[in-house]
């Protein structure tokens, strides 16, 4: 089967989900499962590894981050209820002002999405962009994609995220030279993506609409949670996860032993976040513990959508991922001589067709290891550089057949319509100007 065919199948597909969703106004669990199914069977697949693939995506990717979206959801409900994210909003905008509201957010995903998958990152910081969406007056839409764009910087371009990680293995990099240039690197990404917020996603009105303001809130307590008490359901976790972070690093800087398996396995998401649960708990007021339980229903009901629609793209992505895409790429542009921008190339097809940005790191790493020599990038600085282009090209673009981009769309409110507009053309200006940058470094270093 060639890349052309295999190539206009996904572009039909993708097409087909755009125009069901948004004009025709279908529930977009539905329309992927069945574009996914459509994909598998129009590129050959056998019907019964069809379903199999569906089923297994849909079960991967809940795997992987369904306890935590649940676990996120509740944080959050806790938080906006007891009053602490409001608390979290006005302590921050009281120290930067709400003019720099949206700069803050974005620094926020920033550093943040150094030790934490995005996914995560996005759905522990939710709240926080909420809270300050309502507090600054500025659409959620403009909140949603700046944090979306801080995160999305870091996680694809600085290591110890898995990605960044993989690559400097495959190319045989040095990692602390990685680390550095992907903080530069990432830098010019994230200044794009906020301005990028500030100028296209401002034109999107996306409410924040919390449940009560701080008005309502100090007549049904008293008063409002501290901040440090308020901060604890959200910094906690985080913390945690940039430990295990920090112990899986493969100089081993906790050792081999108990101080790394305790760490590794309190730091899991899944285990910070129940941690998580337990410190917003303590939140709720005396007079509310009677409510304590609807609390958390709610919470739970209110992840339902982001769980399934979350689900159907991870049966998208698997089957895009079954297809031999990285060998038809191979053999049409692994002759090409362009410098960075051949990998950028490649890891921006992958990551468009298949989803996945850790999975588009890895397999282009892998597809251009051997070219290092003829690009004339096989010098330490040259390996880093090329590390930065692959990630550059797998932030382009994030969409339908990718987790995070339902991540964003569901915790931000935003249509599908909306989400193209903002989280997918995002990380297409991210993408674009980092590897503008990358190929600006080469320049000078290589």
């Amino acid at each position: 089967m060639s890349g052309l065919f295999m190539g206009g199948v996904i572009f039909l597909a993708v097409l087909i989900m755009i125009v069901a969703i948004s004009k025709f106004k279908q529930h977009p669990f539905v329309v992927l499962v069945l574009v996914s199914i459509f994909v598998g069977l129009a590129c050959g697949m056998p019907a019964d590894k069809v379903i199999s693939t569906v089923k297994g995506g849909f079960g991967g990717i809940l795997s992987s981050i369904g306890i935590v979206i649940v676990a996120g959801t509740i944080i959050g409900t806790i938080l906006e209820k007891t009053g602490a994210a409001l608390v979290m909003a006005n302590t921050i905008l009281g120290i930067v002002g709400k003019a720099r509201s949206v700069l803050t957010m974005g620094i926020t995903g920033y550093v943040t999405g150094i030790p934490v998958f995005c996914d995560s990152g996005f759905v522990i910081l939710s709240p926080i962009a909420r809270a300050l969406a309502d507090r600054s007056n500025v659409s959620l839409a403009v909140m949603g994609t700046a944090l979306s764009a801080g995160l999305y910087a870091t996680h694809c371009l600085v290591p110890p995220t898995p990605g960044p990680i993989a690559m400097a293995g495959t190319l045989n990099a040095d990692l602390g030279l990685v680390i550095l240039v992907g903080l530069i690197t990432s830098v010019p990404a994230m200044i794009a993506g906020l301005i990028y917020a500030k100028k296209v996603a401002s034109k999107y009105e996306i409410p924040a609409n919390p449940e009560f303001t701080v008005e309502e809130l100090m007549e049904k307590y008293g008063r409002l949670p501290g901040v440090v008490h308020s901060f604890a359901p959200i910094i906690l976790p985080i913390i945690l996860i940039a430990v295990k972070s920090v112990a899986d690093f493969p100089s081993h800087p906790l050792g081999e032993g108990a101080v790394k398996t305790f760490a590794s396995f309190i730091g899991d998401p899944v285990i910070a976040l129940l941690i998580g649960i337990f410190l917003a708990m303590t939140l709720i007021p005396v007079s509310e513990s009677k409510n304590k339980f609807d609390w958390m229903c709610q919470g739970i009901l209110n992840s339902a959508s982001i769980l399934v629609i979350t689900g159907a793209g991870g049966s998208f992505g698997a089957i895009l991922k079954t297809l031999p895409l990285a060998d038809a790429l191979s053999s049409a542009l692994l002759s090409l001589s362009i410098g960075v921008f051949l990998p950028f190339i490649i890891a921006a097809l992958l990551k468009t067709a298949m989803g996945a940005s850790t999975v588009a790191m890895i397999v282009t790493s892998a597809m251009v290891a051997p070219l290092m020599p003829s690009l004339g990038l096989e010098s330490e600085m040259g390996k880093a550089l090329v590390i930065m282009a692959i990630g550059a090209g797998s932030m382009c673009v994030s969409h339908a057949n990718d987790s995070y981009f339902w991540v964003v769309s569901q915790f931000s409110d935003m249509s599908t319509n909306i989400a193209y507009k903002c989280q997918t053309g995002v990380t297409f200006v991210e993408g674009i100007t980092t590897v503008v940058f990358v190929y600006i470094l080469s320049l000078i270093f290589c």
